[in-house]
């Protein structure tokens, strides 16, 4: 699994053989809704009545405590924000498939 973040000056590996794959996934989702929501300049009330969810699990998840939000949630969340979710299932290969967040926004 090919799964990582850049940020100017550093590269945030997710792709750790010890990181649960579920968690890696839900902090890409949390980091691009907190970044979304900073380029809305939506304050956190006004977000999470947006996304359907209360100001204090937004402010837990811009934290990264993503405890009690599943990866449909954050999907259904960055919905609500405005952008688009594709989920591609690639074509049956030998071995154990791979799970990439590609963010082209």
């Amino acid at each position: 699994m090919d799964i990582s973040q850049t940020t100017p000056g550093r590269t945030i590996a997710l792709d750790d053989p010890g990181l649960d794959r579920s968690l890696a996934v839900k902090s890409r989702l949390a980091t691009r809704i907190a970044k979304t929501v900073q380029e809305l300049g939506l304050n956190q009330r006004d977000a999470a009545a947006r996304m359907g969810i209360s100001q204090a699990k937004l402010s837990q998840l811009t934290r990264g405590k993503l405890e009690g939000l599943s990866e449909g949630k954050l999907e259904e969340c960055l919905v609500a924000l405005g952008h688009d979710i594709t989920i591609s299932i690639g074509a049956r290969h030998e071995g154990t498939g791979t799970r990439h967040v590609l963010e082209t926004a």
